[in-house]
Formats: C-alpha cells, structure tokens, sequence
C-alpha cells in the first residue's frame, strides 16, 4: 500500500472525527479520557485547562496516544496515534483551535487557563479498514 493513499486515509478518519480517547500515564499508570481533537493534516490540537492533571502528566511525560474514528465511519475505521505532546499557549494556535472547537468547557479564548495540546504523531495506525490494516506509518 502506498504510503500516500495511507495517509490520505488516515486524514480523512482525522477529518471526520471530533471526539476520541487521549491516553498519558501518571505513575507507570494508564489514564485516558475522552476529548475534542482538530487536526492540521496529521498533527492534532486539543484544548485544555492548565490545572488539569492530563496537563501535570504531559509535562512529566509528553507521549500520548490517540484513538480517533470507530463511531463515525461505516467500517467502523479508526486510527492510532502515537505522538509528542507539546503544551503551547502562543495566541495564535489558541486562536485557530477556538476558532475550529466547540464551546464546551470555556467561556471565552482569553480565559487564562485555555491552553492547547499540540500532538505531533510518531507512529499512526488505520484499524478496521481492510484496505489498510497492516499499514503503521512511523513518521
């Protein structure tokens, strides 16, 4: 499979779905919740509040993994991303993430505590989709 027509696949499920699973680890313990995710092509964005305890965990551990799809396809095709997490606050990515988010969870872009998880994959994996389920792009 050519690894164009993968990661033209693996935009797509990214495009299609909003909501999915951020895993960190806390103490060599797994801790996931469900969050909102925009991407720009393969990178994901998600808003976060600073006195979060995801937020602590990323800054003692900033690896993440991400499962996003299942519920908004068909095939039930989802992806896993493998990826580096930055925790950025420059106004300029907090404007584009507010501009593209919900209104869940923050009253207004200028809150002081609105902050966003820049995710930067290193490995990602189509699931379900028989066209592509032996294909890990490692980036």
């Amino acid at each position: 499979m050519e690894q164009s027509k993968a990661i033209e696949r693996i935009t797509e499920i990214l495009d299609e779905s909003k909501i999915g699973v951020l895993s960190t680890a806390q103490n060599n313990e797994p801790n996931a919740r469900y969050m909102w995710f925009y991407n720009d092509g393969l990178t994901l964005y998600a808003k976060t509040n600073d006195q979060s305890p995801k937020y602590d965990e990323l800054g003692d551990n900033p690896r993440a993994h991400v499962l996003l799809g299942f519920h908004d396809s068909p095939s039930h095709a989802f992806v896993e991303v493998y990826g580096d997490v930055e925790r950025i606050n420059d106004k300029e990515t907090i404007d584009w993430v507010w501009e593209e988010a919900d209104a869940e969870f923050f009253d207004s872009k200028d809150n002081p505590h609105l902050k966003v998880l820049k995710i930067t994959p290193t490995d990602i994996k189509i699931m379900n989709d028989d066209k592509y389920e032996e294909v890990k792009l490692s980036l």
